[in-house]
């Protein structure tokens, strides 16, 4: 992807101060360490359709969009707003063919994956106009409306790992799809088929995952039970990963506000409660926070892990903000607690999000069983965008209050 002059003009040489809200402060760090979108997650300017680009992209915007509302002042910052719709437009107008052909996409893998960075693009169209991102989004929801499902109805996670259902697809699929069939499923019935399948796939998704030994859920299960990572009866995978449920959740608190009809909000809200009453006697006694390995909190080895505790601090919030969470005041405990243990400004006045999991899954060529010795022995580091998509997230929430 070539340098955008207009983007890197946008950057003033100006000091970060501490009057600018941490949102903006993390989406200036970011593009300070990556002039352009095509280096976030160790790209080095490759072009690649991927959920970790699209979910820091979404983030971004957010603020962008959000700056009014939340009372950003741009003044000190090292960028002006406009330069934040810029960056995020320039990687997808690159992505995207003027047809609205997504660059190496294949519909057929049928990953839940590709679906995750479809989301931004219905801000992106609303602000810019372009036809070609209509088009792809059109390209992601016919995508969804052939997905192989699992024998109770869940969408694959992806055609290479048949009959499984992880956490965080859905996460990957479902706020797309809600989003998708509000603005643009017009026929009534269609629309309602719709929101049945979505709030369907979030309950079986809790009712297979979940471990009624800790009140958890494991990372995925296997509806076909033939797995080496599974339980033969059961089809769950070993452990309760906290990435995986940071995900579920993201995703329960994004629907809930999307879809606008409050039986469908009802039933999500009752599941998001029953994840957030077992999350607390989980936690670390002195920080609040939460482990890799969810459901071995005193074992050797395991840590505190900085992307599931960013997305469980927002979601929290944001439930909150939604009137379907209790506890405001622990909320933010929480939110103050995140930035103590993990957050950190380096000498140029960059913020970092330490300690974040870089990846961590089941099966596929590595052979991943999912065990206590795998989770924890993945590789950390630090501002993994699947962290700092959810701890601008979680600041936005803040800066509303």
């Amino acid at each position: 992807m070539r340098k955008s002059a207009i983007i890197l003009a946008a950057f003033a040489l100006t000091a970060c101060t501490a009057k600018a809200p941490l949102s903006l402060r993390v989406v200036e760090s970011e593009m300070t360490r990556f002039p352009e979108a095509s280096y976030i997650d160790g790209l080095e300017g490759k072009l690649k359709w991927n959920y970790t680009t699209g979910l820091e992209l979404k983030a971004m915007l957010d603020v962008y969009e959000m700056a009014d509302q939340v009372g950003h002042d741009v003044r000190h910052s090292r960028l002006d707003r406009e330069s934040i719709l810029s960056y995020v437009d320039a990687w997808y107008d690159a992505i995207i063919d003027s047809t609205g052909r997504i660059y190496k996409y294949k519909k057929s893998n049928y990953s839940t994956d590709h679906v995750c960075p479809g989301r931004t693009l219905f801000q992106l169209y609303d602000m810019t106009g372009k036809e070609k991102y209509r088009a792809a989004m059109d390209t992601l929801y016919s995508q969804l409306q052939i997905q192989p499902r699992t024998p109770e109805g869940n969408f694959w996670h992806k055609a290479v790992y048949p009959n499984q259902v992880w956490l965080d697809g859905l996460y990957m699929a479902q706020p797309f799809y809600a989003e998708y069939t509000r603005r643009y499923v017009t026929d009534s019935l269609q629309r309602e088929k719709n929101y049945g399948d979505i709030v369907l796939q979030f309950s079986t998704a809790y009712d297979k995952t979940f471990d009624p030994s800790t009140g958890l859920l494991r990372h995925a299960y296997d509806a076909s039970r033939e797995m080496f990572w599974c339980d033969s009866q059961t089809g769950q995978s070993a452990h309760a990963w906290g990435r995986a449920i940071g995900w579920y959740v993201m995703a329960l608190v994004d629907v809930m506000e999307i879809i606008p009809e409050e039986a469908y909000r009802v039933h999500l809200k009752g599941i998001l409660n029953n994840v957030y009453e077992a999350l607390p006697r989980y936690a670390d006694p002195e920080t609040g926070l939460w482990y890799q390995v969810l459901d071995c909190p005193s074992r050797e080895g395991n840590y505190l892990e900085a992307t599931c505790n960013a997305m469980f601090v927002y979601a929290w919030l944001k439930g909150c903000r939604l009137g379907a969470l209790k506890g405001r005041e622990e909320a933010l405990k929480a939110y103050d607690s995140l930035l103590a243990t993990f957050v950190r400004e380096d000498e140029d006045g960059l913020v970092n999000l330490n300690r974040c999991c870089e990846v961590a899954g089941l099966g596929g060529k590595q052979n991943r069983k999912g065990d206590y010795d795998y989770y924890i022995h993945e590789p950390v580091r630090s501002n993994d965008p699947k962290g700092i998509g959810p701890l601008i997230w979680a600041a936005l929430e803040r800066e509303k209050l």
